[in-house]
């Protein structure tokens, strides 16, 4: 994984940032989101996800990680593939944050909503996820997904 301020971490690395994060508020309210989002294009899928630690009213960090995939044209299937990323990633992420009695809420940030051409797929995905045991948030809440990630994902991005 990556971090604009850590550079290249291992996701045990990162584990060890969202644990020293947590540690200087103890009190914090704190929100730990995981997100993906992807673009296609010159014969590829950019897949970004996104870990997001937030504390409430104080701020965040986030890390990242970048895979090239052969591309995926099928916009259900495309939606599939980076709801599977989050999904795996926030299985991780929720083993260490309960191994280590880390007091956090989690989400799974996807990259569908109301408006636009993935409105169908929302009861699908958002039941999906909370099958799972995760909070589902949705655009326009879906901030790591459709915010962060998207904006990393973009061709013209300086990262990856």
């Amino acid at each position: 994984m990556k971090s604009m301020t850590y550079g290249e971490l291992s996701f045990h690395e990162v584990c060890q940032k969202i644990k020293e994060y947590v540690s200087k508020d103890l009190n914090g309210n704190y929100i730990i989101s995981i997100g993906t989002d992807s673009q296609s294009y010159e014969g590829i899928t950019k897949m970004v996800s996104v870990i997001t630690i937030v504390r409430k009213t104080k701020g965040g960090i986030f890390f990242y990680d970048i895979k090239k995939l052969k591309m995926i044209k099928d916009l259900r299937q495309k939606i599939f593939a980076e709801t599977q990323y989050s999904l795996d990633l926030a299985e991780k992420v929720l083993a260490f944050i309960e191994k280590n009695e880390i007091q956090a809420t989690m989400e799974v940030h996807v990259d569908v909503g109301t408006d636009g051409s993935t409105k169908y797929l929302i009861k699908e995905i958002v039941g999906w996820v909370g099958a799972l045991g995760f909070k589902c948030c949705i655009k326009p809440d879906a901030y790591a997904s459709s915010g962060i990630a998207d904006r990393l994902s973009k061709r013209d991005s300086r990262v990856g």
